[in-house]
């Protein structure tokens, strides 16, 4: 069984650079998986924030994760500069699907690939609820 090709930066659609740090290698001497899923949350609240739909302290409507992962293609350590790269893979009713790369600067193809899951729910009750339209409108602006 073959591999998928790895993507590569003109998959995405998105992208924001993110600084790594010394305390981000692990013994191993390149950057922990777990460090990954954050700079992943950082990349989509990123570009939620930056975009105007998503006020941490008062949205009314918020995405909460329902679904990570990630495959590990080539080794990341301190101090490379790293971008991530986003796009939308599936935008459904209530839920969004981004593709998530991560780079490093240098490179064209990715270093690992992801998915991240977010469902949108009301706030104060915290059950589903349609992705209001100006949200939805503006991921459309990077689905692929």
């Amino acid at each position: 069984m073959s591999r998928p090709k790895p993507p590569t930066r003109a998959d995405f659609r998105w992208f924001t650079p993110i600084t790594t740090r010394w305390m981000d290698n692990d013994p191993f001497g390149h950057v922990n998986n777990v460090i990954y899923y954050s700079w992943i949350d950082t990349a989509v609240n990123r570009f939620l924030i930056t975009n105007g739909l998503l006020d941490i302290a008062t949205s009314p409507v918020i995405g909460i994760v329902a679904e990570t992962g990630c495959r590990y293609l080539s080794e990341i350590s301190y101090p490379d500069a790293v971008s991530i790269g986003i796009a939308i893979e599936k935008l459904g009713r209530s839920s969004v699907r981004y593709a998530c790369g991560v780079f490093r600067e240098d490179n064209d193809v990715v270093s690992a690939e992801a998915h991240f899951v977010h469902v949108y729910c009301d706030r104060a009750t915290m059950r589903p609820v349609p992705i209001p339209d100006a949200i939805r409108a503006e991921m459309e602006k990077i689905q692929r």
